[in-house]
């Protein structure tokens, strides 16, 4: 893909919202029968942040995205539309938890609608946002993956309690100018900021493998006792880890084949951060050094579609991107959905 071909969109900032209560591994071992060393070994994760019960998937979002525009430099009522990409939706149905957030930023009259495609979500999301800006009036869009998961997951289910936390993350992408000076860095391909590329698939045979039973239309609850187990997340774990390790393998190759990179041409990958062991698994059957991935799983656990824009805002914060820098995300999650973006910081 040629560099006069690009759309003139790029990411301006990243922002995030952590919940400030930080649950270890010893600490959930006091109620979950497991153990630091096993959590460690098996997923890479020390600890997880969890919100408190009174908050909702909206109020993460809102501070990602209040984090997000303050970076920028920005006034809210600058924002033209609100993408969040969440499995963990304030309410059932109506109304999307994009429109909670929309009334809570105090914007108006403009669109805002929610994304679900798991832990993916915010790869999804950040691709439609981009076509949205595409022969529109829109300069300015927050795409933001939130997610409260600690209320569909069953604490006493040792699978699946000790992978997950609670966060949110939030991309300001703009069609406006560009502020930022590039490095001279005049042998690199792609030599301002932009969204160059993105991949999107689905695998609809493992929709299965990853649930919450009851609550949909094809199992509601109408009255009666529910157990939780009904409505808390189910996962086959071996089903996606072989799924994941070849999903992050085909994107990385797929989004540097077709845009004519190496992997030495991308500067960071920052895949979904579900299990430590799945990156170091696709790290090794590319052949790319593993200090290429940025992770932060070890503090945050599984986000699911908050992680990799949780990931950027550190990045971002820790001024890890560098004008110019070639990223690329990885993602994959319930559905099974996987796809990747590319862009110049």
């Amino acid at each position: 893909m040629k560099e006069e071909n690009l759309l003139p969109v790029y990411i301006r900032s990243f922002g995030a919202w952590i919940p400030e209560r930080r649950v270890t591994n010893e600490e959930l071992s006091r109620t979950v029968d497991t153990s630091d060393e096993w959590i460690r070994s098996h997923t890479g994760i020390g600890a997880r942040h969890l919100a408190e019960d009174s908050q909702a998937t909206s109020d993460l979002a809102v501070g990602a995205a209040r984090s997000a525009v303050e970076r920028a430099g920005m006034d809210m009522q600058d924002i033209d539309c609100i993408v969040v990409a969440t499995a963990t939706p304030d309410y059932v149905g109506f109304p999307a938890t994009a429109c909670v957030v929309q009334q809570a930023l105090g914007l108006k009259k403009i669109p805002a609608f929610d994304v679900t495609a798991g832990c993916t979500g915010f790869i999804y999301a950040l691709e439609i946002a981009m076509a949205f800006m595409k022969d529109s009036h829109m300069k300015n869009i927050l795409v933001i993956g939130a997610e409260k998961l600690s209320s569909i997951v069953n604490w006493d289910d040792r699978d699946t309690a000790v992978l997950f936390g609670d966060g949110a993350g939030c991309a300001v992408i703009s069609s406006e100018a560009s502020s930022f000076q590039l490095e001279d860095r005049s042998s690199r391909k792609f030599t301002r900021p932009g969204i160059i590329d993105s991949v999107l698939y689905t695998d609809g045979t493992g929709y299965d493998s990853l649930t919450v039973p009851a609550g949909g239309s094809r199992n509601p609850i109408r009255g009666g006792m529910v157990k939780k187990e009904d409505v808390s997340l189910h996962m086959d774990g071996r089903r996606v880890y072989n799924f994941a390790v070849k999903a992050v393998s085909d994107i990385i190759k797929e989004l540097a084949e077709r845009n004519e990179l190496s992997y030495d041409d991308i500067d960071w990958i920052v895949p979904h951060q579900a299990n430590s062991r799945i990156i170091q698994a696709a790290a090794k059957r590319l052949k790319i050094p593993l200090d290429k991935f940025f992770m932060n799983i070890e503090d945050l656990a599984n986000t699911s579609a908050a992680s990799i824009p949780i990931a950027l805002s550190e990045m971002q914060g820790k001024n890890l991107l560098r004008p110019g820098d070639v990223v690329l995300t990885v993602g994959f999650g319930a559905g099974l959905t996987y796809g990747g973006n590319l862009f110049t910081w």
